[in-house]
């Protein structure tokens, strides 16, 4: 199917969509087919293979605790962080995975096959999965890959995805590849860049279950916060990353009890570390487009219903409205990193997950403070310009540092992004569409050691202990 506003956010659990989200869901997808194809009862062993950088940095980013879940037929946007710490609990005590919730397996975190130096050509991010008899014959065996946003393609199946996905394009009223397709739509039909996309999303469900799809997504990331900011002491993972979101949020509330606008950077700063530290806890949070950089829109949609103009005096209804033409924004904007690039920080960098954030981000703002189409799409060309080359280097292979203080970072960068863009016409000297051609060059070009492999910069001059 076309890539919609609902992929693009989508409800999972921390740390990260391609390393833990993806797996999970492949697990589930490989475990759901062996119940349904009636090969499940004569399952005696389980073999999994994780390749690139899934095994580099698997046990910092929970994927192979995902994987667990996953082959116990776990979705990611279903389970709740209670199944998961007693499921996890279970396995960890009596060394038994309950394959697709029926057949008790010896099997656990120890028993995967770790490939870090194989990559297998489709994408960094691979995983096989084998089942056997009891005379040790294949019973059935599927590759997939995580690129990224919780998104995965099965090996074999890469130009049949391809085809079916330009074929339900089509099938759209308004498509768009490209945000010069995007502007031109905009302009013969009249429309903001949030219209188009509600055009295109009521293909395949009511605008009133957009409306309520949306809002709910708005409300899981406002759960995340709240959960967040209840939460102190140390992340989980080895580093002792301090919990810094509960310590500042008591003292905004000492310090600006009014709302005053000249905090606005601490509630943005703070919004956004307390969702990426309830995502290194593995918490629940939105794909936002990643895990990895699930701070950023929150973050920026915090600051659009608190801190843009004319807010204070809005009705609940109009702060919905806002909710609905964000994400509609932001997730057009998403849709053309997906199309013409990655949101993946093992094929890409970080550019592609916190890059990306950010660049819908300022869309989103963009547009819910009344700029036209091409001021949105200039916010979003600005943000993105100025994450190009953003490397993925994080220390110990775990989703907090730099990650959680570069949502923050990014989240500024996106809000002055489309301040910028505000205060000109929409007319600017690069276009999206070359910035995100840029960068997914510039993805290609950067070595390996930067994409989430935990093979260089921060990640081996910094000591963890």
């Amino acid at each position: 199917m076309a890539v919609g506003v609902f992929d693009l956010f989508s409800i999972g659990i921390g740390p990260s969509s391609s390393h833990t989200v993806g797996p999970m869901r492949a697990a589930a997808v490989f475990a759901g087919e062996l119940k349904a194809s009636g090969t499940l009862a004569d399952v005696a062993s389980l073999r999994v293979d994780l390749y690139g950088s899934l095994a580099a940095t698997g046990h910092g980013h929970g994927t192979m605790t995902a994987i667990l879940l996953g082959l116990e037929g776990y979705h990611p946007e279903l389970i709740l962080p209670e199944e998961v710490e007693e499921r996890l609990a279970s396995i960890a005590e009596t060394g038994i995975l309950n394959l697709a919730g029926a057949v008790p397996l010896p099997y656990g975190v120890e028993d995967m096959v770790l490939r870090p130096l194989t990559v297998l050509p489709r994408h960094t991010n691979g995983m096989t999965f084998t089942v056997f008899d009891a005379d040790g014959g294949e019973l059935q065996k599927a590759t997939f890959f995580s690129v990224g946003g919780g998104f995965i393609v099965r090996e074999g199946e890469e130009e049949a995805a391809q085809q079916e996905l330009e074929e339900s394009k089509q099938e759209l009223p308004l498509p768009f590849r490209t945000a010069a397709e995007l502007l031109e739509h905009c302009r013969a039909q009249g429309l903001s860049i949030a219209d188009i996309m509600l055009i295109n999303e009521c293909a395949s469900r009511s605008e009133a279950e957009i409306r309520e799809g949306l809002l709910h997504i708005y409300s899981v990331m406002e759960g995340c916060v709240d959960v967040s900011l209840k939460r102190e002491g140390l992340l989980p993972g080895g580093l002792k990353v301090r919990r810094r979101a509960p310590d500042w949020h008591e003292r905004l509330l000492k310090e600006d009890k009014d709302r005053d606008p000249k905090y606005w950077q601490e509630w943005v700063n703070l919004i956004a570390l307390a969702v990426n530290e309830e995502n290194a806890s593995g918490g629940r949070v939105v794909t936002a487009p990643t895990n990895g950089a699930a701070g950023i829109i929150p973050a920026v949609l915090y600051y659009a219903l608190h801190f843009a103009p004319g807010m204070d005096k809005a009705t609940q209804e109009d702060r919905d409205d806002v909710v609905v033409r964000f994400l509609l924004t932001a997730g057009a904007i998403g849709v053309l990193y997906k199309e013409q690039a990655s949101i993946s920080g093992a094929e890409v960098g970080c550019q592609g997950e916190v890059g990306s954030a950010s660049s819908m981000a300022a869309a989103g703002l963009a547009e819910v403070m009344g700029g036209s189409p091409a001021q949105v799409e200039n916010a979003a060309e600005i943000a993105m310009e100025h994450n190009l080359g953003l490397t993925c280097d994080p220390i110990g292979g775990l989703v907090q540092v730099p990650c959680i203080e570069r949502n923050a970072i990014a989240a500024a960068k996106a809000i002055n992004a489309a301040k910028m863009a505000l205060w000109g016409d929409g007319s600017h000297r690069v276009s999206l569409d070359e910035v995100i051609v840029t960068m997914r060059e510039t993805g290609k070009d950067m070595s390996s050691k930067y994409k989430e492999t935990a093979m260089g910069g921060l990640a081996v001059n910094v000591v963890e202990c």
